[in-house]
């Protein structure tokens, strides 16, 4: 059962005992193994940095004349609890979490709270198990393509074109490059060309989600 997460993570843990501490909830940890330090509260407090530091960094890269406090506000709204309760939601997170009896009757399966912390757990154990390189593909794969949804709050396709038009004849494409993932959990590569030439790069949970980050990072690049 675990296989089918480690597929939607597009991960495979190598300490399966680490994976599943990442799924313990304290509820569990406290009646099976009455020991809350087996559960995944210390693992959750490690990926939350872990997960701070990967999303700085790639914000960094992606948007580099954006300042601290905007990349700061932005870095938030991707790794809120909604959204990283949606991505678990994405990948049946809920099906594979170990609960108490209590916590069970009472729907912590599909509380944000829980799943959100449990996403950081097991950011953390893969980091752990596999190093850098096993957060990098998880974040890729499942974190960053949110992205375009935190920017959808801007049409930043529409402000492309606006700056654009400034200059006559010049034409806009969108191309989308890139589709994986399984059906449930679909990550879309675009890339925008100006006049012909690739100015701007993003991915979505939709073609139109990553439509707006290409132009996101193309009105970062151009203007």
């Amino acid at each position: 059962m675990l296989s089918k997460l480690e597929e939607a993570l597009g991960y495979v843990y190598q300490d399966k005992e680490l994976l599943r501490t990442a799924l313990s909830h304290t509820s569990y940890a406290n009646e099976a193994y009455k020991d809350p330090l087996r559960s995944y509260e210390r693992l959750e407090f490690l990926g939350d940095a872990i997960l701070g530091f990967a999303t700085a960094e790639y914000l960094y890269h992606t948007f580099p004349t954006k300042q601290e406090g905007e990349l700061t506000k932005i870095r938030a709204e991707l790794v809120c609890e909604k959204n990283l309760a949606e991505v678990a939601h994405q990948i049946s997170l809920g099906e594979h979490l170990l609960l108490g009896n209590g916590e069970e009757l009472g729907g912590g399966r599909n509380r944000a709270s829980i799943l959100c912390d449990a996403m950081e757990a097991l950011i953390a154990a893969a980091y752990l198990d596999g190093g850098g390189k096993a957060v990098q593909g998880i974040v890729k794969r499942l974190i960053f393509p949110m992205l375009a949804k935190v920017l959808n709050t801007h049409d930043y396709k529409t402000e492309l074109q606006e700056l654009v038009q400034r200059k006559r004849d010049q034409a806009l494409f969108y191309e989308m490059i890139g589709e994986q993932g399984p059906d449930h959990c679909k990550e879309f590569s675009v890339r925008v060309l100006l006049n012909g030439v690739e100015v701007g790069r993003g991915v979505g949970t939709s073609k139109k989600r990553a439509e707006q980050a290409a132009a996101a990072q193309a009105i970062e690049k151009l203007f």
